[in-house]
């Protein structure tokens, strides 16, 4: 069976927790000539093999978006050989299920097979990659689909690339042009027009491969380089460039929707909406020596149901329903983002809410109960959240797009058993400060519940119009995650 997928957080950006303890894992890694690492993993008795192939694919050139976006959709319906029955028919004889998933910057082929039927699926995925069809049908389909869909982006991507623009200036991930492809675009593209990007684009170098098996991992490279070895082209450029600011310009950003005004009888409209609330502050790559104490930092602040932010915007004063706090990491680089939705006219408070935890963390620092129950968390989510071979491969596949070692993981957990309250302290003072994040606020309505003022925050001023200009399109891949 094969499926396409949105991803739920943007593939390359590697998770901030480490593996479950199931003990050194033997891997191999090598680069293949074509420019293609590949990584082979070891799980013994593994009844599945999982494969996680990424290959760049960032909206970083405006003409291409189009083509892309039907691409995505469109790549494993068909090959030269065989129809989308005939692709679903052998991945049914293989025990093999076949999905894409498209992110920020990549474009993710993952295969899950049983461990016999290994080589086959190898066959199956060089099949796609070296002898594409777009067939009239599959192409046309494509389309109409693209037709129904969304052409406008949401609030909330909106938002964030605002947010991203006033804080480290133009960029694609802050760009109407790395949203969807106007629906002119994509409907009057050819089969012929795929396959001419899939040369370019679906190519092995600058491409990462996972493989997650029970066969040895010098059999599992010996496998994938009799298949993939014909495979060839690239690099295609189609990466995301680093940020022109390592750290965000602070400051305030205001977006409203219009045409959500009050009715005649001097009500508002039933339009309801959300109030949304983004800050974009420094964050600490996964990389860097001073990670771990960043993280538990971040875990406390926002990182889980009991967290700060948590306990004071959403329990104790009611304003927000969705209040999270995390690291964003990809090729541009690295961010720590905040984001609550709320009722229509509460941005202004839950900003102000957002700003005295920061504030209040920075200043202070955590007690040792925090740093006690974010290391507790770190260590119990792991068990949960990465138990399955499944997400295993996915999280091995984020590493190898970063450029990390497999064995970084294993030194992980004791990097954060060794964090002091005194260094996450210093990590707060460092990156959480609120007068280095910008805060970008969204109301559905041009009228709004005026603001409860602090006078330690900084006052809303309107951002300039480019940053409350509404984007024009709304990537279908990337949903809330894409800027």
């Amino acid at each position: 069976m094969t499926r396409a997928r949105t991803a739920a957080l943007p593939t390359g950006v590697p998770p901030t927790l480490p593996l479950p303890a199931t003990g050194p894992r033997t891997t191999l890694s090598a680069d293949l000539p074509t420019g293609l690492r590949v990584l082979a993993a070891h799980a013994p008795a593994a009844p599945l093999a999982e494969l996680r192939l990424a290959i760049p694919y960032a909206r970083t050139e405006p003409g291409l978006a189009a083509a892309q976006e039907l691409l995505a959709a469109c790549l494993g319906t068909g090959s030269r050989d065989r129809t989308r029955q005939d692709i679903a028919d052998r991945a049914a004889d293989l025990g093999a299920e076949l999905s894409t998933v498209v992110t920020a910057e990549s474009l993710i082929l993952s295969v899950s097979v049983l461990a016999p039927g290994l080589p086959g699926a190898l066959d199956l995925l060089a099949e796609l990659l070296l002898r594409p069809r777009y067939e009239e049908g599959e192409v046309a389909l494509a389309q109409r689909r693209a037709a129904a869909a969304p052409r406008a982006p949401a609030p909330r991507i909106r938002l964030r690339r605002a947010a991203l623009a006033h804080g480290f200036g133009p960029h694609p991930l802050s760009s109407e042009a790395g949203g969807t492809a106007p629906l002119l675009d994509v409907v009057s593209l050819l089969p012929d027009d795929l396959l001419d990007l899939h040369a370019r684009a679906v190519v092995p170098g600058g491409s990462s491969l996972v493989v997650l098996a029970g066969e040895e991992p010098d059999s599992v490279l010996r496998l994938v380089g009799e298949r993939l070895t014909p495979w060839s082209g690239g690099p295609s450029g189609l990466t995301l460039p680093p940020f022109a600011r390592p750290v965000p310009r602070p400051g305030p950003v205001e977006l409203t929707e219009p045409g959500t005004g009050t009715a005649g009888d001097g009500r508002r409209d039933a339009v309801g909406g959300q109030s949304l609330v983004l800050t974009v502050g420094p964050g600490v790559p996964t990389a860097d020596p001073l990670h771990a104490p960043f993280h538990l930092a971040q875990l406390l602040l926002g990182g889980y149901a009991s967290a700060r932010l948590a306990r004071q915007v959403r329990d104790r004063h009611g304003l927000a329903y969705d209040v999270s706090a995390g690291l964003r990491e990809n090729g541009a680089g690295s961010w720590l983002e905040i984001a609550c939705a709320g009722a229509p006219g509460g941005a202004g408070r839950i900003a102000a809410e957002i700003t005295r935890c920061l504030r209040d963390l920075a200043e202070d620092g955590p007690s040792r109960e925090e740093v006690d129950r974010a290391r507790a968390y770190a260590a119990g989510f792991t068990r949960f959240a990465l138990a399955t071979r499944t997400e295993e491969a996915s999280a091995l596949a984020g590493f190898a797009a970063a450029g990390l070692e497999p064995d970084w993981l294993d030194g992980y957990r004791d990097r954060i058993a060794a964090v002091t309250p005194e260094q996450v302290a210093e990590a707060a003072a460092r990156h959480l400060a609120p007068d280095r994040a910008v805060v970008a606020t969204y109301e559905p309505g041009t009228t709004a519940v005026p603001a409860r003022t602090d006078p330690h925050m900084p006052a809303h001023t309107p951002a300039p119009a480019a940053a409350r200009t509404p984007a024009l399109a709304v990537p279908h891949d990337q949903k809330d995650v894409h800027p």
